[in-house]
């Protein structure tokens, strides 16, 4: 990606400035992680087994441990490198524990309590080769691959690269998807996809879905989607909306604090005070198209609120 710089009326090109090394990535990523990718800080350099891992964060959407590593130059292996990082932390489930615990002791976290299934590794570096990439290119594997590039004038870009797009993934059928070969990895790890989540609907469901994901996906480019055991989130820094797809309906969590939503038709439930799965304290029950575009302006004042 190229940045611009606006200059009476004319684009200038802002130049590249390449970071001197991998840990001075590291340290900016680190002192940014909540602001970046909404995780808090665990460890750094933690050492288990013979390996060193970089950073250590968690996810308290998920509930699980999520490992980041740093890379200058292209010669690793996504996918070897992170079974090998994903089961060492699976075999030493107390030690990360710990470390956690001395961070946050007010938020005590037990090995019992953790959901080990949604444990990730995040790759970050300028770039990556063809390999890499399409080894990463498989929607069951819990590895994600960022592109991070600094900039003249204090700028900084952070990306996700997008794995195979929904279409595709849509066209493989249930069984398939399913076979996908994920030696060498725990099988504790368990793979949440967007598809997979849709396909927990009936037709009608399933139907509806895409039609709001449509709406949603229309109104800003740099919208996410990640899917996780409960529900498909879709957000920029932070969440939307969480969309939890049942048989027969769409359940939805749009993340505004109660009193912050403008619902004139009273559809949005205030779950402020009750315990519930998503992100933000208003719920909605959708089952029909009938009230779709009402109801994609309610998740829609969310997303100006986060933009």
């Amino acid at each position: 990606m190229v940045l611009y710089r606006l200059k009476n009326q004319e684009l200038v090109a802002v130049k590249e400035v390449m970071f001197s090394n991998e840990k001075e990535l590291q340290c900016l990523i680190e002192s940014n992680l909540e602001v970046l990718f909404n995780l808090k800080f665990v460890a750094t350099e933690f050492v288990v087994d013979n390996f060193r891992l970089d950073t250590v964060a968690f996810d308290e959407e998920t509930n699980s441990f999520v490992i980041i590593e740093y890379k200058m130059g292209k010669k690793f292996s996504v996918v070897d490198q992170g079974y090998a990082y994903l089961n060492s932390l699976l075999a030493h489930k107390g030690d990360f524990t710990l470390s956690y615990n001395e961070h946050y002791p007010a938020n005590l976290k037990r090995v019992k309590d953790i959901d080990w299934s949604q444990t990730k590794i995040l790759f970050i570096a300028r770039d990556y080769t063809n390999y890499q990439y399409g080894a990463f290119n498989n929607p069951d594997l819990p590895i994600d691959l960022l592109v991070a590039k600094k900039y003249e004038n204090g700028l900084f870009d952070v990306e996700f690269l997008k794995k195979t797009n929904f279409g595709q993934i849509r066209s493989i059928e249930t069984n398939e998807l399913n076979s996908v070969s994920k030696k060498g990895l725990s099988k504790e790890i368990m793979i949440y996809t967007e598809e997979k989540n849709r396909q927990i609907g009936n037709l009608d469901i399933q139907n509806l879905y895409d039609d709001l994901r449509e709406i949603i996906l229309g109104w800003d480019g740099n919208i996410q989607i990640k899917p996780v055991k409960l529900y498909n989130s879709f957000k920029l820094k932070r969440n939307i909306v969480d969309i939890h797809i049942q048989k027969n309906a769409l359940k939805l969590w749009i993340n505004l604090k109660a009193g912050e939503l403008n619902d004139p038709e009273n559809m949005a439930r205030d779950v402020s005070q009750t315990g519930h799965w998503g992100n933000g304290d208003y719920e909605i029950i959708l089952k029909d198209n009938q009230n779709i575009e009402y109801i994609a302006s309610l998740i829609k004042q969310a997303w100006k609120h986060y933009r």
